[in-house]
């Protein structure tokens, strides 16, 4: 059975890219790390081979791909950064990229028409245009990041907005990083072509896992409509954004985004492709 051979990933600063290096690393895959002339990442392994380029000169990165005969590229690009992925999918299509993975590691956002949702939807939509194979990964919200959309550090409590009844999809990093390495090392091409895969490593709801801080001692819990206005918080409409998305639903891998309802059997139905795996728990996670 052939597999994918070559990779190289871009966006390798964020939360999720390093994480990815390492895991394609452990499973003795080839791989380089497209950077930003400006801004090489920390942290990465000594085995990785970083390559620093414009990430819109098209020649210049289909010729680095092309020269290390890369299989699949992977867009681990924050928000900031995903205006780069057009030009990298032309220059993947040039090159003869078989794979291109575009940076979604979030809710389902097939459909999506406002926002960041609108932009991965966007995404993908343009990957098909040109006729580049691509694999969607939904993974919910990473678990890690549970304290931050809280605004946990900032106000001392774990601050819900809504009724927070509603079962969110949660994945901790390193079991997005290693499904996702896994399936791309093991699977035919096949079965990883224009394909949407839905992880899911526990599902809560915000209830469920502010009881956890508060057993725990670790938090008290307050039901908002909006966060205070008397502290400040970075980024609150983002986090406020997140909240009302997972107060209504959309925060589970299974969310039919243009049904605009849950969609039976959906949520983590890519689970099973990682046999034997064991999936982190929240309160594995988070300490609790």
């Amino acid at each position: 059975m052939s597999t994918f051979q070559s990779f190289a990933v871009v966006g390798a600063g964020s939360s999720v890219g390093i994480p990815i290096v390492h895991a394609l690393l452990e499973r003795n895959a080839s791989i380089i790390v497209l950077t930003r002339l400006s801004s090489p990442p920390k942290g990465l392994p000594e085995a990785a081979k970083i390559v620093s380029l414009d990430y819109f000169d098209i020649g210049s990165v289909s010729r680095v791909l092309e020269a290390h005969k890369v299989d699949v590229l992977i867009s681990a690009l924050a928000f900031e950064g995903f205006s780069a992925q057009k030009p990298l999918a032309d220059a993947s299509k040039k090159a003869g990229v078989k794979l291109f993975v575009p940076s979604e590691f979030g809710m389902p956002t097939e459909g999506g028409t406002d926002g960041i949702l609108a932009y991965k939807s966007q995404t993908a939509a343009y990957l098909r245009s040109i006729t580049l194979p691509s694999l969607r990964l939904y993974n919910g919200l990473f678990q890690e990041w549970i304290p931050w959309v809280v605004a946990l550090e900032e106000t001392g409590a774990f601050i819900i907005l809504g009724k927070g009844e509603s079962p969110v999809s949660f994945t901790a990093i390193p079991d997005v990083a290693g499904f996702l390495a896994y399936v791309l090392t093991t699977l035919p091409p096949s079965e990883l072509s224009d394909v949407v895969l839905r992880i899911e490593g526990d599902r809560r709801t915000f209830t469920d896992i502010s009881k956890l801080y508060s057993e725990a001692g670790k938090a008290s819990v307050q039901y908002v409509d909006k966060f205070p206005t008397d502290i400040a918080i970075p980024a609150v409409e983002v986090r406020e954004y997140l909240q009302k998305r997972f107060d209504m639903g959309a925060g589970s891998t299974g969310w039919d985004l243009i049904a605009g309802k849950e969609a039976d059997g959906l949520a983590g139905s890519a689970n099973k492709l990682w046999e034997g795996h064991r999936w982190k728990s929240v309160k594995e996670t988070l300490g609790l």
